[in-house]
């Protein structure tokens, strides 16, 4: 009779859990879709149909950098948190399993949250360009389009981010 109350009382854990996971999971696929670009051939929906300034130039230097995604949404350390806490609590039994419980998920959620900020980098290109008018700018964009030094460009600019896109 014992058995049989310890197996029911087991059942709802492992369905919260279980239903944690899930959520965790959904967490970070919806995380994923939040997709920022800093790329010159991506523009927002509040960004079209927006006039934008034209200047013209060349490319003097381009210098490979990494562009990194200030914005954590927090759904890596969320999912590898749930994760964590859910090997952790596979392990032992009684006190211990608490503390696995517990270590796994403050272990899951430091090594989510690494994984989320390795996938916000993305390799960019500083490139310096000097104006026909003199003026020299400096950008920094996804390295998605091929621009090199001595490449005439135009720099467009206004509202939101200024890009350099080959002529």
């Amino acid at each position: 009779m014992d058995s049989t109350r310890v197996a029911a009382n087991a059942e709802p854990r492992r369905g919260r859990w279980a239903a944690l996971v899930v959520v965790a999971g959904s967490l970070a696929v919806i995380a994923g879709c939040a997709n920022p670009s800093a790329s010159s051939s991506v523009y927002t929906y509040g960004q079209a149909q927006q006039e934008q300034i034209v200047r013209l130039g060349t490319v003097v230097a381009v210098r490979p950098v990494t562009i990194q995604n200030d914005r954590s949404s927090g759904a890596g350390m969320i999912a590898g948190g749930a994760l964590g806490g859910v090997a952790g609590n596979a392990v032992g039994g009684g006190s211990g399993r608490a503390i696995a419980t517990v270590g796994g998920a403050i272990l899951g959620g430091l090594l989510g949250n690494t994984i989320e900020n390795q996938v916000g980098k993305t390799q960019g290109l500083e490139i310096t360009v000097q104006l026909d008018n003199g003026e020299t700018r400096v950008i920094a964009q996804a390295a998605d389009v091929a621009i090199s030094p001595g490449q005439r460009v135009r720099i467009v600019s206004g509202q939101g981010p200024a890009r350099v896109v080959p002529m």
